[in-house]
């Protein structure tokens, strides 16, 4: 899953016939049924449509962003904190984030997902699991193929409770929080500015 969500370089590309065989030997299951539908499509997809695709889908639209912490925290000072708490957990496991990437960059999370294990490197996806869901239903929304390499990770993690549910709804109603601290105007209200004779 790591490898399908990112960037489809010339690399990848190229490892499309190992990917699909890898996804081949998966065991039965709602995840590898997803998996084999979208490899399916990698493979058949034009490179020049595959970039293109990536780019629509995941650089110009917000709403399905790989970024996870975005989901939980928006553009706020939260954020910072938690992307540095993800690094730390990585350092802890013995992985070395990758350079030029940050660590809530879903494909990343995927590969410490892998491995570190199901214990401590599937925390940060469960910790997301509500910003899961909301790029897995705005890639449904869009009618993305990526929508079913979503489908299968939202498989193999819990599922959302009722309130989890709400919650998701809310957050894509409302949108991600936006930073409310420091933003006060510096002038005094308007009516104060009025001129007096």
């Amino acid at each position: 899953m790591s490898l399908l969500l990112q960037y489809p370089d010339p690399d990848l590309i190229a490892a499309r016939d190992e990917l699909a065989a890898a996804v081949g030997r998966l065991p039965e299951s709602a995840a590898r049924e997803s998996l084999t539908r979208f490899v399916e499509w990698f493979r058949a997809t034009e490179p020049m449509a595959l970039a293109r695709a990536y780019v629509e889908t995941f650089d110009l639209r917000r709403k399905s962003s790989l970024y996870l912490t975005y989901y939980l925290h928006g553009d706020t000072r939260r954020r910072g904190m938690a992307l540095l708490t993800l690094k730390q957990r990585y350092r802890v496991a013995g992985l070395t984030p990758p350079e030029g990437e940050l660590p809530d960059f879903l494909p990343v999370v995927c590969e410490f997902a892998a491995l570190a294990g199901p214990a401590t490197g599937e925390a940060p996806l469960r910790q997301h699991r509500k910003g899961l869901e909301l790029i897995r239903t705005a890639l449904h929304d869009g009618g993305s193929p990526y929508a079913r390499v979503l489908d299968a990770l939202c498989a193999e993690l819990p599922g959302l409770s009722e309130a989890e549910r709400a919650s998701v709804a809310d957050l894509a109603l409302a949108g991600p929080p936006a930073e409310e601290v420091g933003l006060a105007p510096f002038g005094p209200p308007l009516n104060e500015l009025e001129v007096r004779p």
